[in-house]
């Protein structure tokens, strides 16, 4: 099974420095209640697992991308901003950047999701995403919706 240099199936804020969004595109979130004080943080991503450099006659890069849900747990204190001017909304991720907190809670830092249509800061104790299939080696960013499987907020990784 050919995983475009995936490790492992289930990443954690453990693996931060290790990670990168840039261009991550999201097709779904959820802020889902939990039965607890805080709520959890659900994206739905397409994750580029690798960028793939042209070797010559092609003159564009190809990308190893993976659908992936993203999962923030114990979230508070969210702000964010959500601009749909055109009729299809494009959200792509420029950053992930995780924060120092400003008041002593280093259990609980300030994340921030910026990206082109949005913009998110929140707290959170930390998160875990889950690649929900191998990564496919295709021509753009974004998978197509049949090999993604439609939108999903599913907490599993492949096998």
């Amino acid at each position: 099974m050919n995983t475009g240099g995936l490790s492992k199936s289930v990443w954690t804020d453990a693996d931060f420095t290790e990670m990168g969004w840039h261009d991550a595109t999201v097709h779904g979130l959820s802020v889902q209640p939990t039965g607890e004080v805080l709520p959890r943080l659900l994206l739905d991503l397409d994750y580029l697992v690798q960028w793939v450099h042209p070797v010559p006659p092609e003159t564009y890069f190809s990308f190893w991308v993976a659908p992936a849900t993203l999962v923030f747990d114990g979230v508070w204190d969210m702000t964010g901003d959500l601009d749909f001017t055109g009729s299809t909304p494009d959200l792509k991720v420029d950053g992930v950047h995780r924060l120092p907190s400003d008041d002593g809670r280093e259990d609980y830092p300030l994340w921030h999701i910026e990206g082109r249509a949005f913009d998110l800061k929140f707290r959170a104790a930390g998160y875990r995403q889950y690649f929900r299939r191998t990564p496919a080696l295709v021509a753009g960013q974004t998978l197509p919706y049949a090999v993604r499987g439609g939108c999903a907020f599913t907490e599993v990784g492949f096998n």
